[in-house]
């Protein structure tokens, strides 16, 4: 079958064997700092001292094979803090383990993870703004979500949220002083690139230093959007108040992926099992939203390389819609869809059937005319290409460092798929293939969205063949779900589908009460945007804005 992933040849790894992760040879490896271990949903855990960080995680990346460090999570208990680093497998993501590091609850400080994997270094700076641990050896711990003026840690259990926060009007560094960034012996200019600008693709702020016309230096200003959703969702029950909210990360539209996440999360925690034609109307309804997110992210992208408006960004507006169209029709909404449910959908295709399903055939009858249209238009237009092609290069092993996944990391010529790699919907039972493209540059990134255009069209018409001759007694969009869910105390979880952008995440705890103790958001866009200076250091402005547009990134994912 098209679906199954080549395994490469790789070197023994400690804990593996034929029946999958040997966790007792894990602890064996790092026995010397381990303190203590849990038993997690997905995963084992192992507590570790909170000295030992680096050199735990070095040995279960470089001799275990946990090369992902999909998300840090960090907590405050009422005897302690805790930060976990959720790790997984890029060549196989079903071999999970989490690493826990408590810290004193007086003076909560773990080493940081940074130098083991990069990508620790925006996630552990959202760990001390938000809840305020602090990591020895981080090369640049200080807010990224807050104004740096901010007082207090907005997840903190003392954190009080009545009190004043004043921002002082303080005296900023002259924009044309002398800047010296480069070197001492250098001419260099500080620029700033947004945060209101089209480039940016959102309320994104880029402190941008030039050594000429060359990127010195970059740092992407995150935070603006931010609402601190993961407590909003601490503050709402699992059963019916959390899932509106995952809409509204990514509102390109990728709401029904984002759904899904919490979905999947919420149904394992509570061991929920979700009936084959619930998985089947979930799976054509999350390509749907796919094609839709992919569509507005080739038009936009067409925008930010050559201005061409009328023509790229239009002809993806009209698909979108057509798209969207569908969505409506499906869910009554075409924005905020709110479509899932724990255990299942909201409700079944819309009636008549007959004309729902063709209404969806036409569309995908005439996709590949279309997609035929946007190679002549982008892909095969020389000032795109000269903008594209050898800019914006990402190695793939810098990118799996950064934790980059989705179109990003296969761009970058790496095989990983959470829809082929760690089943989850109807995916293992379709036929359709993962894409990758070696060029890692902006020129593949792109192509990749467009090739997964064309499988996710592949995956919606098997989907749309099965609900039509699915028979009518068995059509159950909906498991037997408690009224209300209270999952058993300090039960913890992390799950993740393949969202439009990457790899999208959820962590819960449970306390026993109908809302979580910690709902933790991985984003696969606040993990792409940080290897955005890694792609623009050496390169000039308009190649920034180039490999800015080829992450496409959503500002209320990466804020939250």
């Amino acid at each position: 079958m098209s679906l199954e992933k080549p395994v490469p040849d790789a070197p023994d790894e400690v804990g593996v064997t034929e029946d999958g992760l040997d966790y007792d040879a894990l602890e064996e490896l790092v026995s010397e700092h381990v303190i203590d271990r849990e038993s997690h949903v997905n995963a084992e855990a192992l507590v570790i001292r909170p000295d030992a960080v680096q050199d735990t995680l070095s040995a279960l990346k470089e001799e275990a094979g946990f090369d992902h460090c999909s998300a840090v999570t960090a907590q405050e208990y009422e005897d302690r803090y805790e930060s976990i680093y959720h790790l997984k497998k890029f060549d196989d993501p079903t071999q999970q383990l989490s690493v826990v590091v408590p810290a004193n609850k007086d003076e909560p400080v773990s080493e940081s993870a940074e130098s083991v994997y990069r990508t620790a270094d925006w996630h552990e700076r959202e760990a001390y703004d938000l809840v305020g641990i602090e990591y020895d050896d981080h090369p640049d711990l200080r807010r990224i979500l807050l104004p740096e003026t901010w007082q207090g840690h907005p997840m903190g259990k003392d954190y009080n949220q009545n009190q004043p926060q004043v921002v002082p009007l303080r005296e900023h560094v002259n924009p044309l002083a002398e800047d010296h960034s480069a070197g001492e012996d250098s001419d260099t200019m500080f620029v700033n690139i947004g945060p209101h600008h089209p480039a940016t693709h959102g309320v994104l702020h880029v402190k941008t230093v030039l050594d000429g016309e060359q990127i010195a230096d970059i740092d992407p200003d995150i935070g603006y959007l931010h609402r601190n959703e993961e407590q909003m969702c601490e503050q709402s029950t699992y059963r019916h108040q959390i899932m509106p909210y995952p809409d509204r990360w990514d509102y390109t539209p990728g709401g029904i992926l984002n759904e899904w996440a919490y979905a999947r999360a919420a149904e394992s925690m509570a061991d929920i099992e979700v009936p084959e034609y619930a998985q089947v109307l979930r799976t054509m309804s999350a390509e749907l939203t796919r094609i839709a997110a992919h569509m507005l992210a080739l038009g936009t992208f067409g925008l930010d390389v050559y201005g061409d408006f009328n023509a790229i960004f239009m002809y993806a507006v009209r698909d979108r819609e057509a798209v969207q169209n569908i969505l409506e029709d499906l869910t009554g909404q075409r924005l905020m869809f709110n479509y899932f449910r724990l255990g299942g959908v909201s409700w079944d295709v819309p009636e008549p059937r007959e004309e729902f399903f063709e209404k969806i055939r036409e569309f995908l009858d005439g996709l590949p005319e279309y997609i035929e249209e946007y190679h002549n238009l982008i892909t095969e237009n020389e000032i795109f290409q000269l903008r594209c092609i050898d800019t914006g290069i990402l190695p793939p092993e810098v990118a799996k460092n950064y934790g980059a996944t989705g179109p990003v990391l296969r761009g970058s010529g790496v095989d990983y798929d959470l829809r082929r790699d760690d089943p989850y919907g109807y995916y293992d039972e379709l036929d359709w293939n993962v894409v990758t493209e070696d060029g890692c540059d902006n020129y593949s990134r792109v192509l990749v969205r467009m090739r997964e255009v064309e499988e996710s069209a592949k995956i919606i018409r098997q989907c749309v063949d099965l609900l039509e001759d699915w028979p009518e007694d068995d059509r159950e969009i909906q498991a037997n779900v408690p009224r209300t869910l209270r999952p058993e105390a300090d039960k913890e979880v992390y799950e993740a589908v393949e969202g439009a952008k990457g790899e999208l995440g959820i962590y819960m705890r449970s306390d026993g009460t109908d809302k979580p103790a910690r709902f933790k958001i991985r984003s696969p866009c606040f993990s792409n945007l940080q290897t955005l200076p890694e792609m623009s250091e050496g390169e000039y402005i308009p190649d920034m804005v180039a490999s800015l547009g080829s992450l496409d990134i959503v500002l209320g994912e990466v804020d939250r």
